[in-house]
């Protein structure tokens, strides 16, 4: 609200400019918010997006696994941003994020209204392969931290563990759902925490990595990414106030055998 303050006309009541957005409304006024275009969106990326849903607020994609949600050293011009760049136009607003390699739902405001009206507001669902048994369904609580500064690769601590500065809180819910003769299991998955590969790092600490995840030491499967995939997320829409939920299947075969 403050920036729409200082944009020309960015705020009005009855088409005179807003001071104070204290003050209140009454009935019959009408209240007009121009919220100004982005200026200099990324470079564009022609990719053919899984679209779950759009309008002129927000945008639902299906991500692949092989497609980076963010620029990076290591990836320039071959990302979600970029390709929301090219068909909206706007800078690359994620409500949430999902790691190169997972796959699934991803939310992008296409205006920072919308972007903070949904920050931590969208609730995921995951599904994941991993190599073990489980069954019922658990809490891993350990906290999440960074070995080597240089390397984004994440390692876990037990809470009784003494802390050290930059130790992350994260706790992970999970529900077993099927297990099959080699030992995989498929499981539900929902974030009580939302820290960078908490899922991958929670699960491969207590020595039953995600499939195809070799870089949290898993074997490396003929998929692309690995078997983690944001199956369901649930809203209120920034602007309409509506409840939405989306849904969408994973790129892989579940694991058949029942437990």
């Amino acid at each position: 609200m403050n920036q729409l303050k200082r944009t020309p006309n960015g705020l009005t009541i009855n088409g005179e400019k807003v001071v104070r957005t204290v003050d209140l409304c009454a009935a019959g006024d009408t209240l007009v918010l121009n919220i100004p275009a982005d200026e200099q969106p990324l470079e564009g990326l022609a990719y053919d997006l899984d679209i779950l849903y759009e309008d002129g607020d927000i945008v639902v994609v299906n991500k692949p696994p092989t497609l980076p949600m963010h620029p990076s050293r290591a990836h320039q011009g071959n990302t979600l941003a970029n390709a929301i760049a090219a068909r909206y136009g706007v800078t690359f607003r994620a409500a949430g994020r999902l790691d190169k390699g997972t796959s699934g739902i991803v939310v992008v405001c296409l205006h920072a209204f919308a972007a903070a009206k949904l920050n931590s507001k969208v609730s995921k669902t995951y599904t994941a392969l991993v190599h073990g048994e489980y069954h019922g369904a658990g809490t891993f609580s350990n906290t999440i931290y960074r070995p080597n500064a240089m390397s984004t690769i994440r390692a876990c601590r037990d809470y009784s563990d003494a802390r050290e500065p930059g130790d992350e809180t994260a706790v992970t819910h999970w529900q077993a759902q099927k297990t099959d003769d080699r030992g995989r299991s498929s499981l539900q998955i929902k974030l009580e925490t939302g820290r960078t590969h908490q899922i991958r790092v929670h699960f491969a600490h207590h020595s039953t990595p995600l499939l195809g995840d070799d870089y949290y030491g898993a074997p490396a499967w003929d998929k692309p990414g690995h078997a983690l995939h944001c199956g369901e997320a649930r809203f209120v829409h920034p602007v309409t106030g509506e409840e939405m939920t989306f849904t969408c299947d994973p790129p892989w075969v579940d694991i058949h055998s029942e437990t």
